[in-house]
């Protein structure tokens, strides 16, 4: 999955098949502002558990 741009954020997801964790990178207007750790199990991160995060993360705000 690709950066994902929503309200006037990046979504730039990154994650670790080896360690079974992620995070995802937040950015506003080109800046970073934070990074949300995550863990998945399998092969990748699923689609929904991004969306998901990214959601609430929105939510928040």
């Amino acid at each position: 999955m690709g950066a994902v741009e929503r309200n006037g954020y990046r979504f730039e997801p990154e994650f670790s098949v080896i360690h079974q964790n992620g995070a995802i990178h937040v950015y506003e207007k080109g800046k970073f502002i934070e990074e949300i750790k995550f863990v998945f199990n399998g092969e990748f991160p699923e689609h929904d558990q991004i969306e998901e995060i990214i959601d609430q993360y929105i939510e928040k705000k």
